[in-house]
């Protein structure tokens, strides 16, 4: 799955100089809209100002240009590592500003924003200072790096034995444990033991939380939040949970 979606069903997709065409509300004595363009450009200034990479971007409107989605995929310094942010913003008053960050992120135009983090949500109010809130929210996104990188480096290295790869999706799918759809069970072992990226053939956890996430790519937007939401706790347990561990062999059960 991408670090980044954003499901757009009730809008459009447009590029970022699409947005500069966009037309943007008087001010009220309560509400102060922000122009969707200045959002964006605000904030790739900040990432660009902190050394991080926009590495994919996309973007979407309603039909009448009021409501604002978006996603981008960052690079983490040069590291490999890539992380994503999601971000919304309204001229009607149906939502406030919003900002998510993590390793999966989801925006949808339905309203939901999810991430591994908290989002920043601000109201469009006279005092609002698009430039101080996006540099203290890039700030914020910063400081969760460090555990994130710690996260993935992790997963990269932990290694499983097709025994317990496969004992790991049982427990998560037949058994119950991530609370995930069972007629996908078989597509997260295809993605996992066919991999169709050279990234993913190591038998590791990275390649199995890659499987996991692929396979969900297939569930609608609603239902994928869902999953992605059940399935971080479910990889996060294993190691505590002694999951990672070798399998006992014949011999050894014999003793």
């Amino acid at each position: 799955m991408e670090a980044a979606t954003l499901s757009h069903n009730k809008s459009v997709l447009v590029g970022r100089q699409d947005l500069k065409d966009l037309s943007t509300p008087e001010p009220t004595a309560t509400h102060f809209p922000i122009p969707h363009a200045s959002l964006v450009e605000t904030l790739a200034q900040s990432l660009h100002y902190r050394h991080l990479e926009i590495v994919g971007e996309e973007y979407a409107v309603s039909h009448d240009g009021m409501r604002f989605f978006g996603a981008m995929t960052l690079n983490v310094e040069e590291s490999g590592v890539r992380v994503a942010l999601g971000l919304r913003n309204s001229h009607d008053k149906s939502f406030s500003l919003g900002l998510t960050l993590g390793r999966r992120v989801m925006v949808c135009d339905n309203l939901a924003l999810w991430g591994d983090y908290a989002p920043v949500m601000r109201k469009h109010t006279k005092h609002v200072a698009i430039e101080a809130i996006l540099a203290v929210a890039v700030d914020e996104v910063q400081r969760n790096f460090e555990p994130m990188r710690r996260q993935i480096e992790f997963f990269r290295s932990a290694t499983l034995s097709d025994q317990r790869a496969k004992l790991v999706i049982y427990d998560a799918f037949v058994a119950g444990e991530a609370d995930l759809p069972k007629h996908l069970a078989s597509h997260v072992h295809d993605h996992y033991f066919q991999p169709k990226y050279a990234e993913f053939e190591p038998r590791t956890l990275w390649s199995l939380e890659n499987a996991f996430t692929s396979a969900l790519k297939e569930l609608e937007p609603v239902s994928r939040l869902r999953a992605v939401g059940h399935l971080a706790p479910f990889l996060s347990r294993m190691p505590q949970a002694g999951l990672l561990a070798p399998l006992p062999t014949v011999d050894a059960l014999a003793l």
